[in-house]
């Protein structure tokens, strides 16, 4: 094969197999790849044996055969092994020629970014479906690893069975859809990354808040409404979280039903401090309905997003990994707050001159992390700021959300509140004794309050009032 940097196969990477003598020998692994998929494969059971035979470190695929088994009709069972995945395998065979080269990676602590075409991704995908990535240790602390055994083997939670399915079907229907018709697009998968000195000083910035517009509503989602925006993906930090496993929801969903995301795990290394993976050109293959557990796919999706001059659908994704707190008291906590906006700022900034799409976002790192949705609308509209973007914010179903975060920008454009005002009002906050549900009006007290309170300035001019009054 090829030498895809560190993550994937060598053309000389070699796998111990057993002789006819039973004693091992070492052969090339893309040889024994190619001859176990060229061998007919008829049932779940017998694809496991074939993945089996060139990659050995896996668990067994109890999810994989429920759906063959339990989840699809025998019609579609059958037209799967006779008709699809004949079309994977040959995707997948065909990847030293469709992808000639090397892929770098997207290391910590450097900004790259890397161009694939939708063909080229949809044979990396075919292996991954196969299983054909090598496990190596050095490199599965950092990088998520693409190989979909986990996804195969995601069976033991009952919640998640049907959602597994679910998942399992925009799989295939995406390869049904790449198998049918070769995609002629490109997607572009950019590492950002911001040093210290690179960062704005939060406590100095004069940008007034009412400056950015923003639009907050209770219905709608990001990827239906955010179209022509920078749309937020509430990241793990290892990108695509639990995609390939039980995981489903925000980044899970986006993932899975816009697979091409799913190829940045192979390169992208686990996401730092001040690190966001901006992806833009990435198709949509499903709908979907539910979240979670009541995950289900609905059907194709028939994207048509325009392309721009380099052939890239005008669809930008920024993966953001917002922070897991276990006591939620602490994410007020200065250098927690000072971590999320840095990393919001990360992913919004631009390096772009001239006007730039608003930010299509909403309750980032508030569902199992454990966020504060009131908190993290007040930081991403910071990062907006200062990034020079607008934002549309969206609450998912929460009418009081809406209401709120409407009611306090209200407030903060009335009063021209800056930027450097209300991080002062967050940092005053985190030492005050204040239930966290009173933010907002903590916010707006304190803002009074510092109008009330006299400044240097002020205190002189009053001596001098004093002196010519005597």
């Amino acid at each position: 094969m090829m030498i895809m940097c560190e993550c994937h196969i060598h053309q000389k990477n070699l796998f111990p197999v057993k002789n006819e003598n039973d004693e091992k020998t070492l052969k090339q692994r893309w040889e024994i790849i190619q001859e176990s998929l060229l061998q007919p494969i008829h049932s779940s059971k017998e694809l496991e044996v074939v993945i089996s035979s060139y990659n050995t470190r896996l668990p067994k695929f109890l999810a994989l055969h429920h759906f063959f088994e339990n989840i699809l009709e025998e019609d579609e069972t059958r037209q799967f092994f006779e008709t699809l995945l004949p079309r994977i395998i040959e995707l997948a065979l065909s990847l030293p020629d469709i992808l000639p080269g090397n892929i770098p990676l997207l290391k910590q602590g450097c900004s790259k970014s890397i161009s694939l075409s939708q063909l080229q991704i949809a044979s990396l995908l075919a292996n991954a479906f196969l299983c054909t990535f090598p496990w190596r240790k050095d490199s599965a602390v950092s990088y998520p690893g693409i190989n979909f055994a986990r996804l195969f083997a995601a069976h033991l939670r009952p919640k998640r069975e049907q959602a597994v399915a679910e998942k399992l079907k925009c799989v295939c229907h995406y390869f049904r859809r790449v198998t049918t018709q070769k995609p002629v697009g490109v997607v572009t998968f950019e590492r950002k990354h911001f040093s210290k000195s690179q960062l704005p000083r939060w406590d100095r910035l004069d940008n007034n808040l009412g400056n950015t517009r923003i639009h907050v509503s209770s219905t709608g989602v990001i990827e239906d409404e955010g179209s022509g925006l920078l749309q937020v993906d509430f990241a793990n930090k290892n990108v695509g979280g639990g995609v390939l496993g039980f995981g489903c929801v925000q980044e899970e969903i986006r993932f899975i039903i816009c697979p091409e995301l799913i190829v940045s795990r192979l390169f992208t290394e686990q996401l730092g401090p001040t690190e966001a993976l901006v992806v833009t050109g990435a198709e949509r293959f499903s709908n979907y309905t539910g979240y979670g557990d009541s995950f289900v796919w609905s059907g194709n999706c028939s994207d048509t997003t325009p392309h721009d001059n380099s052939g890239r659908r005008r669809t930008s994704i920024v993966a953001i990994d917002a922070l897991r707190f276990t006591r939620p008291i602490e994410q007020y906590n200065t250098s927690n707050v000072f971590r999320e906006i840095n990393k919001a700022y990360a992913g919004f900034h631009s390096r772009f001159e001239g006007p730039l799409p608003p930010v299509a976002t909403g309750n980032w790192g508030c569902g199992a992390f454990r966020g504060d949705p009131n908190l993290k609308s007040l930081i991403q509209l910071m990062a907006c700021s200062a990034a020079r973007r607008d934002m549309v914010y969206f609450t998912f179903g929460d009418s009081q959300l809406c209401n709120s975060i409407h009611e306090i920008y209200i407030f903060l454009a009335t009063n021209q509140v800056t930027i450097s005002q209300l991080w002062r009002y967050l940092c005053q906050f985190a030492n005050a004794k204040v239930k966290s549900e009173h933010l907002f009006s903590y916010i707006q007290q304190a803002h009074f309050d510092s109008k009330r309170q006299l400044c240097i300035k002020d205190f002189f001019l009053f001596q001098q009032e004093e002196i010519r009054k005597k």
